[in-house]
């Protein structure tokens, strides 16, 4: 008799979506959502999904890069008891040599789907319950002191209270102008300074007492600096003034336990793609050992992929930071399901089983 929770499919379809308009960090801008919808089916039917949100500029994936390496890890996947996703997921991360981490991600998002949907169970209650809200940021891209001020009025209208500015970069030099339209346009919101690893060390701790001599609350200042910067990520953290988050340089648990040794950040930014879940369970159980705060986020990501961040930050609990926007910024959604938002308030409270996402449509030609 077949096991019913044996893994017995797995798919791989383009998830084009586009966005109201380009979403611009450090290192370059997206003008759409290039992404991957992965398909899991189980032996008794049981169908999860997941999604690959590969982002160039953040570390080099690509759709075509990660379309490639999901069907090359079907290997590793079919076959397998989606019980035993533990050793699914570390069986990937040797297959792909520690690389390919949209794919992973996506691959195991869809694995837990089908065995939490299968079992009746919120992906949220999987990861242990804590809780089913959540309070997100906002963010602000790169651009024009004229684009960035309307965007913060906007979020400010919107009832958002914390503002994630992308700045570094080629347009470096309009950071300063940007922060005072956004600070005179929102002044009673936090600021997230999100470098990209697009600011040497002097730039970024410039860029703080700039903002703080505004009178503009700087919350927490993210990967100011290349993510190979070890001197100068220690540098920010040690004169900063503020809390300096990792993210870049956070890719995978050996790195946090090298950023915790070297005090080189004192908050810890999880997205789901740089390594797979069981990567990022790992990477919040060394943070938490080392006394890092904790920070949720992602790349340019839907509705699907939001949610099992949502689910995994929730659900363990102690996240001080939560930057699950993107959805907001694409012109379509392609699916039913996942968080509930009303402003910044994420809740997960209306999930019955998996993370509650399925598709609108299925393509018929999904490989």
């Amino acid at each position: 008799m077949t096991t019913p929770t044996l893994i017995r499919r797995v798919s791989v379809e383009a998830l084009d979506i586009p966005l109201h308009e380009p979403f611009g960090i450090a290192g370059g801008a997206q003008e759409r959502a290039a992404n991957l919808l992965v398909t899991v089916e189980l032996a008794d039917e049981t169908l999860g999904f997941g999604e690959a949100a590969p982002l160039p500029a953040f570390n080099g994936e690509t759709q075509d890069g990660s379309r490639a390496a999901a069907l090359s890890l079907r290997e590793a996947v079919v076959g397998s008891d989606a019980r035993a996703w533990r050793a699914v997921a570390r069986a990937l991360r040797e297959a792909s040599g520690g690389g390919a981490g949209a794919a992973r991600c996506a691959i195991e998002t869809a694995i837990l789907d089908a065995l939490t949907k299968r079992a009746g169970m919120p992906l949220w209650a999987f990861f242990g319950g804590s809780g089913t809200a959540l309070t997100t940021d906002i963010t602000i891209t790169t651009g024009s002191p004229e684009r960035a001020e309307e965007a913060a009025r906007r979020a400010s209208a919107m009832g958002f209270r914390a503002l994630k500015v992308k700045v570094g970069g080629r347009l470096a030099a309009s950071d300063p102008a940007r922060i005072e339209a956004i600070h005179a346009a929102a002044p009673g919101a936090s600021l997230i300074l999100d470098g990209n690893g697009g600011l040497t060390a002097g730039e970024a701790l410039a860029l703080v007492a700039h903002a703080r001599r505004l009178g503009a609350d700087v919350a927490l200042l993210e990967q100011p600096v290349p993510r190979d910067d070890w001197d100068g990520m220690k540098e920010v953290t040690r004169r900063a003034g503020v809390d300096v988050a990792a993210d870049e340089s956070a890719a995978s648990a050996e790195d946090v336990l090298r950023v915790a040794a070297e005090r080189a950040a004192t908050v810890v930014n999880i997205k789901l793609m740089k390594g797979g879940i069981a990567e990022a369970l790992d990477i919040a159980a060394v943070a938490r050992a080392a006394g890092l705060g904790l920070m949720i986020g992602g790349m340019v990501e839907s509705v699907l992929a939001m949610t099992a961040s949502a689910c995994l930050a929730a659900g363990l609990g102690g996240f001080s930071f939560v930057d699950l926007d993107t959805p907001m910024f694409l012109a379509e959604n392609p699916f039913d399901g996942g968080f509930v938002q009303r402003g910044p308030a994420l809740s997960l409270e209306g999930i019955r089983a998996g993370h509650g996402v399925t598709p609108e449509r299925r393509s018929p030609g999904a490989g």
